[in-house]
């Protein structure tokens, strides 16, 4: 079955239309010759495009529906999944998955939103990746087992943000993302979270407090959704386009900010064209960083935590120790 082609992939729909045409007559050199062009250009669009990235189209990169999700990565990045459901307090939320793994024979815990597939029935027994007070709890109830047991936690972030709903309020999902924030800060266990698709609001922050935070190439970062700024500041969802640019929810941008760590590669076109080249690029920089906090102590690791999340939005601000500038107080 054919992916989904973004509003911005159109010139390549053409041409992919124009390939299906030609593979459906008789073979001859010429038209394989043909063929073999359109596919070059193809790919060299493609490439073109996705250098060019504007804020918003990277914002439906990440939505696509075909992208891989966090059981995607499972099933590519870990043996012996074996997941835990509920917080022991209300429910289980299907929108939040964790579980016991390996990831190349070190006993790890996997954490994760998980949005659904392709099937309107999944996506909403997944209530499309937005998660409820419990699916954060539960999350912390894994996070207190990996503490206990040692293993270095694993989190990969993708949702639009929590669930707003009254029900959700009810039940306290602002003092579940505050806990988790918290408690995240103060494990000592290593924590590396990749933002693998869209990290949305607080939503996404109620699970990526880490010592490395990872963000795949085309994935999104922001404190709240485009619509939604568009929306609060210019009462005007439509101009989602002008938000997402202002809210500089790029890789490259939040590198640049200290907000991540490092940028993962994807494939040409995005992770939803090729999830196996996906896992591997992003396998590579997974194992490098479990690796390298393994070395540390977690009274270092702890300090940096804290250290990294302290400093941002730090503008302008004098350190304590250092000297006051000529003719300051």
């Amino acid at each position: 079955m054919p992916l989904e082609l973004l509003e911005f992939e159109e010139p390549i729909g053409i041409l992919l239309k124009e390939i299906e045409a030609l593979g459906l007559l008789p073979k001859t050199p010429e038209r394989e010759r043909e063929i073999a062009e359109l596919r070059d250009r193809v790919g060299s669009i493609r490439r073109d495009l996705y250098a060019n990235l504007t804020p918003w189209q990277r914002v439906l990169v990440a939505r696509h529906p075909s992208r891989p999700n966090t059981l995607d990565y499972v099933a590519l990045l870990f043996t012996s999944f074996s997941e835990l459901h509920g917080d022991r307090l209300f429910a289980d939320d299907h929108a939040i998955v964790c579980g016991l793994a390996e990831h190349h024979g070190t006993p790890v815990l996997v954490v994760g939103h998980q949005k659904g597939g392709g099937d309107t029935k999944e996506k909403i027994f997944r209530n499309f990746g937005y998660a409820k007070p419990e699916g954060y709890r539960k999350a912390l109830r894994a996070m207190r087992l990996a503490e206990k047991f040692r293993r270095p936690i694993v989190v990969l972030v993708d949702t639009p943000a929590a669930y707003p709903g009254i029900e959700s309020e009810e039940r306290g999902v602002a003092e579940a993302i505050a806990l988790n924030l918290r408690e995240m800060a103060m494990l000592s266990v290593p924590i590396v979270v990749i933002v693998s698709g869209e990290g949305g609001s607080g939503g996404a922050l109620g699970l990526a407090i880490g010592d490395r935070i990872l963000m795949q190439e085309h994935a999104v970062y922001s404190v709240i959704p485009p619509e939604g700024c568009a929306a609060i500041l210019w009462r005007d969802a439509n101009r989602k386009m002008e938000a997402a640019a202002a809210l500089r929810i790029g890789a490259s941008d939040l590198r640049d900010l200290g907000v991540i760590d490092e940028i993962v590669p994807e494939p040409e076109g995005g992770a939803h064209t090729d999830p196996t080249a996906a896992a591997t690029l992003l396998d590579e920089a997974l194992t490098r960083a479990l690796e390298e906090l393994a070395r540390d102590s977690p009274a270092l690791r702890l300090d940096r935590r804290y250290d990294k999340f302290r400093r941002m939005g730090s503008v302008g601000l004098v350190e304590n120790d250092a000297e006051p500038a000529a003719g300051e107080g």
